[in-house]
C-alpha cells in the first residue's frame, strides 16, 4: 500500500530537522534514507521526489549550495525580526 506524499513528507522533514547540525544531506542521500525507512514496496524515488517538492514549495526546507546541492532547514538571519 504505497504511503501518502504528505506523511512521506514528515518523515523527510523529521530527518533533515534530526540531521541538521551534525552533516548536510544531499538530496538523493535523503531520499535514499527515506525509502530505507518505509516498508519495502511502499514508496518509489518519485513519491519521494514529489515529497520533497510539497516540502520546498511550502518553505518548510530549502536547497543550499556549498559546492553541491543540499537539503537543510531553512536559516534565519541575525539581525532578523521575528
Amino acid at each position: 500500500m504505497p504511503i501518502p506524499h504528505q506523511e512521506l513528507a514528515e518523515s523527510m522533514y523529521a530527518t533533515v530537522a534530526e540531521s541538521m547540525g551534525k552533516r548536510n544531506l544531499k538530496p538523493n542521500e535523503l531520499i535514499k534514507e527515506t525509502i530505507g525507512r518505509c516498508p519495502a514496496g511502499s514508496c518509489t524515488k518519485d513519491d519521494c521526489k514529489q515529497a520533497l517538492r510539497l516540502l520546498v514549495d511550502s518553505g518548510r526546507v530549502v536547497y543550499a549550495f556549498y559546492g553541491e546541492s543540499y537539503v537543510t532547514l531553512p536559516h534565519k538571519e541575525g539581525a532578523a525580526n521575528e
